[in-house]
């Protein structure tokens, strides 16, 4: 099957998230900095948002850069994430209109918790469809992030109820996590590329 199909298809879907959510600021009305103010919640959270959404994507696209083929249960996989990833706008909007009340805070970080178990799926199959001696495997290594992360989502949606700026703190620290950038696969390949035997002019 076409990797490339599937990675465009989930470019588009993801593009058209971030437009979605950029749609949803709504332009105040006043002219001064403090008509700001009422639309600081939804801006505050489509920021968030967008970071996530980009380290998804990095980390997608970084991820097929690696996977020389797919198969059906790759591409169901791949759907399931951007079903999770399609509700991020949503669950935004109502996060950030509802000024990070408990509820709101805590569904985004359902939302943002499933998407990593999306995640996590997807590349559990194609891990099995690319085998554990790939590229890939071995550029994910023990890969502490996909572990850790799961568990401060937890967190985040239990400190929620609580007080929901425990929640936040949480969201903003594992996307600080991520934003650190990775050159485990782009080293892995690289060292590949280093092993493979060199075609003759």
């Amino acid at each position: 099957m076409e990797r490339k199909r599937l990675e465009a298809f989930s470019d588009g879907v993801l593009a058209i998230l971030i437009t979605i959510m950029v749609l949803e600021l709504t332009v105040p009305h006043g002219t001064d900095l403090a008509s700001l103010r009422a639309v600081l919640p939804i801006f505050l959270g489509y920021v968030l948002s967008f970071v996530y959404l980009a380290i998804y994507w990095n980390n997608h696209h970084h991820m097929f850069a690696v996977t020389t083929r797919v198969n059906g249960a790759v591409l169901w996989a791949n759907m399931h994430l951007l079903f999770w990833l399609s509700l991020v706008p949503f669950v935004t909007g109502w996060m950030g209109e509802n000024h990070f009340a408990r509820v709101p805070t805590a569904i985004y970080g359902v939302v943002l918790l499933m998407a990593a178990i999306a995640y996590y799926i997807l590349q559990g199959r194609i891990l099995a469809l690319e085998g554990r001696e790939s590229v890939l495997a071995r550029a994910l290594g023990s890969d502490w992030k996909g572990k850790v992360s799961p568990v401060l989502y937890v967190l985040a949606i239990a400190g929620a109820f609580v007080r929901p700026s425990i929640a936040q703190a949480i969201y903003v620290l594992v996307a600080l996590i991520w934003v650190v950038p990775d050159p485990r696969i782009e080293r892995a390949l690289t060292e590949a590329e280093g092993d493979a035997p060199s075609t003759p002019p």
